[in-house]
């Protein structure tokens, strides 16, 4: 009897290059595996590569030379349908994502659109309202809410095609205190694969284990997150600083 094999990783960046058509080189050679399951924060200064990296998770670039895979898919124009399905990309302001007249119109758009009808849709967009505590806000415009409650909702829009890997642009941006909290509840509760695009290096710590520094469009640190934080040369040469007074020792790392 053959041993089941262990499933593909969610992510697999393997020597990724990628030039603007204006000549700008902005990747140069990324490799970056992300295990299923695994929740991973991107950091790095600006211009560094990051959006040109997450951009090619879903196809919208190309890649120049290299290959990219989202749970051993390549991501290829042939794929690509399937692809924007399992790779969940969630924006940093939720009103570029949000533009029905309900909370339940906007999160059922994704699935609706892939097929999804009746009793079986209504049930994916109960989940994901859940998955987010917004359930009780689904018959509201998304305009009459608060900026965390609308980037919750954003959240579920792309929870709700049941993502392999959720991708979050500055999750914690704007948000007052109590919003942010909230959200880092959600994410430590979601069963799913995050990769986080931050600035924000608490937040970071807080809830990614490990971190990927992206430095001139190649991977110049992966490591435990809070063994980053503490390396000073290390943050000083990438641009990277923590705010007045906060020390990554003094954080106990939840799993």
């Amino acid at each position: 009897m053959s041993k089941p094999t262990a499933p593909a990783p969610s992510l697999e960046v393997s020597g990724l290059a990628y030039a603007y058509p204006d000549g700008h080189q902005a990747l140069f050679g990324v490799n970056l595996t992300v295990a299923r399951g695994e929740r991973v924060a991107l950091l790095g200064p600006n211009g560094a590569g990051k959006t040109t990296l997450v951009l090619h998770l879903n196809g919208i670039l190309d890649a120049g030379a290299g290959t990219v895979r989202v749970a051993g898919l390549p991501v290829e124009k042939h794929n690509l349908a399937e692809i924007r399905r399992r790779v969940g990309i969630v924006f940093q302001d939720p009103d570029d994502q949000l533009f029905m007249p309900t909370v339940r119109e906007d999160v059922a758009f994704g699935p609706a659109a892939s097929g999804l009808r009746g009793a079986e849709l209504e049930e994916r967009v109960t989940e994901a309202l859940r998955q987010v505590g917004m359930e009780e806000y689904a018959n509201r415009p998304p305009h009459h809410l608060s900026f965390g409650q609308r980037r919750r909702v954003a959240v579920a829009t792309v929870l709700a095609m049941r993502p392999e890997i959720l991708v979050l642009d500055e999750p914690s941006s704007n948000l007052d205190p109590a919003s942010r909290r909230e959200l880092a509840d959600i994410l430590r509760s979601l069963d799913v694969t995050v990769l986080m695009v931050t600035h924000d290096l608490p937040y970071a710590l807080e809830l990614c284990p490990r971190a990927v520094i992206l430095s001139e469009g190649a991977i110049a640190a992966d490591n435990r997150t809070q063994d980053l934080l503490c390396d000073e040369e290390l943050m000083r040469a990438h641009r990277l600083e923590l705010p007045f007074g906060f020390d990554p020792r003094s954080v106990t790392m939840g799993v």
